[in-house]
């Protein structure tokens, strides 16, 4: 098998995180990833997003687990649509 085709096998493995962070100033950060871990400790040692970097510290309160970086980009852009309190009700969901 050539490398071209171990990679492209592995992209379709690949999870993908959609996650919601919760700021120190109350308001929430949606985003997407395929190595959760990893981008909430560069959040949380600001070296992320912008928006999220003066408002330290964060606590992850939602995530969902999708197939596609298609799947979780559509699905980022449905949760940051959302009304704030759609959203409470979703993180709410997760318990």
């Amino acid at each position: 098998m050539r490398a071209r085709e171990k990679k492209s096998r592995k992209r379709r493995n690949q999870k993908w995180f959609l996650y919601i962070l919760r700021c120190s100033d109350r308001s929430l950060y949606t985003g997407v990833t395929t190595d959760l871990a990893r981008r909430l400790k560069m959040h949380a040692e600001g070296k992320a997003a912008r928006y999220t970097r003066t408002r330290r510290p964060l606590e992850m309160v939602y995530q969902e687990t999708l197939r596609t970086r298609t799947e979780a980009l559509v699905r980022e852009c449905v949760v940051k649509a959302l009304p704030k309190a759609k959203k409470l009700a979703l993180i709410e969901s997760f318990g």
